[in-house]
């Protein structure tokens, strides 16, 4: 049986953490804070787990330089479970019920007028992955087709396939922004490593960045949410963190009255995924899994311990996750046995993906077997998209990356 040490892992999530936090974990399983019982035994509403969700909130607060929580510029924290996929029906659910609320108050509530301003809402949707047209299908799913408006469609710009972010020149917003409930994109593509270079333009923007989370700096307030699955970046799979603008929450901004909604035919959401009721209840409506929040907190801590007082926090673990990205693009662009598939305008720092001999099937199997037996472990494809995906998350050390260059500078050698 090999030793932790002798393995790297570069699977796309749940993803390897960091060994010490894990090392610490095992002690608070048994005993946490020298209480006796362990941390998946205490009360989520108890005054540990509760320091426990403070000290998590204020190392993202810290990592990403998100605004406190006071005020209508302020910014909450959040806590909930449905991984990114449930936030894909959260976000409709929310950002439609304040459109809603504010057309309401803008009409007087006169019903018939209120119908019609409702056929005019959009939500805009820049599909550039398999994961942001997930999203786009589940709005139209919730709330109509005909209020899904596509800004762009990576496919129809890369001969049908994902692998390109096309110039926003060629998008296709809403034409008012006052029809606009929400602009939505995926900053990080994990299955088709694919990556914004910076964040898009949109009114009411939201994002997913569960794939890139804490691996670089982020405009927060240039967002309305963001969102992202803890499981690749930040900790364990079980919960899910939303960074919310408190211009989109009560009182700063009302929600639209159920009964409205139900009378539009529009999607009430369950109260689970309610971002007014979670953020009021500090993210304790519902049992929380503390563990999770605190191996969170734990990989945040290490994060900032790392920092040197970098400013933002977070621009020393942006350097490395750089640094770690152009060493395994250059051994692949350093070799014609490889072919990276994204544009390399828009390649992801974080899901490298390539194909080996055009795509040859043989020769990817090849490349798996000899990468496993020298402990390199999750780099087959989506099986959605087949070839080889290396997963170069914050955990994965440079050690890995170097071993893992050592290993495909060696393959692409004997099979040339």
């Amino acid at each position: 049986m090999p030793a932790r040490e002798e393995v790297h892992y570069f699977g796309a999530g749940p993803a390897p953490l960091p060994t010490s936090v894990l090392e610490e974990a095992s002690k608070t399983l048994l005993n946490y804070n020298n209480s006796g019982i362990g941390i998946t035994e205490i009360s989520h509403r108890s005054p540990e787990a509760n320091a426990i969700l403070a000290h998590t909130q204020s190392g993202l607060r810290q990592l990403l330089d998100i605004p406190e929580s006071d005020g209508p510029d302020g910014y909450q924290i959040l806590f909930l479970q449905g991984g990114g996929s449930g936030e894909f029906s959260a976000v409709v659910y929310h950002m439609i019920s304040i459109w809603v609320a504010a057309k309401a108050k803008e009409v007087g509530n006169d019903e018939e007028k209120l119908r019609e301003e409702v056929k005019k809402m959009k939500l805009d949707y820049l599909v550039t992955g398999s994961w942001s047209l997930k999203a786009s299908q589940e709005a139209a799913r919730l709330a109509g087709p005909e209020h899904v408006n596509i800004v762009t469609d990576s496919r129809k710009h890369n001969d049908g396939k994902f692998g390109k972010i096309a110039s926003p020149d060629t998008y296709t917003p809403t034409a008012s922004a006052a029809d606009t409930a929400l602009t939505y994109y995926c900053d990080n593509e994990t299955v088709d490593g694919v990556e914004f270079p910076s964040a898009p333009n949109g009114a009411n923007l939201v994002a997913d960045m569960s794939s890139n989370f804490l691996s670089r700096a982020v405009d927060v307030r240039k967002h309305a949410a963001i969102f992202g699955g803890a499981q690749k970046n930040i900790g364990t799979t079980g919960i899910t963190i939303a960074i919310i603008s408190n211009k989109i929450l009560p009182p700063n901004t009302p929600m639209a009255d159920p009964a409205i909604m139900r009378k539009l035919g529009l999607p009430i959401g369950p109260v689970v995924l309610d971002w007014p009721t979670i953020a009021k209840n500090n993210s304790l409506y519902n049992t929380l899994p503390i563990f999770d929040v605190w191996i969170a907190g734990q990989v945040m801590q290490k994060l900032i311990d790392n920092s040197k007082n970098a400013s933002p926090r977070i621009a020393t673990q942006q350097a490395e996750s750089d640094q770690k990205a152009a060493a395994l693009y250059a051994e692949l662009d350093g070799s014609d046995v490889y072919h990276v598939v994204p544009d390399k305008s828009v390649r992801s720092r974080m899901n490298l993906c390539f194909r080996i001999k055009g795509g040859d099937a043989d020769a990817e199997k090849a490349f798996l077997k000899g990468a496993e037996s020298k402990g390199l472990l999750g780099l087959k494809g989506h099986r959605s998209v087949g070839g080889i995906r290396c997963s170069n998350y914050n955990a994965v050390p440079v050690a890995a990356v170097e071993k893992l260059t050592k290993y495909m500078r060696e393959f692409a050698q004997a099979n040339n």
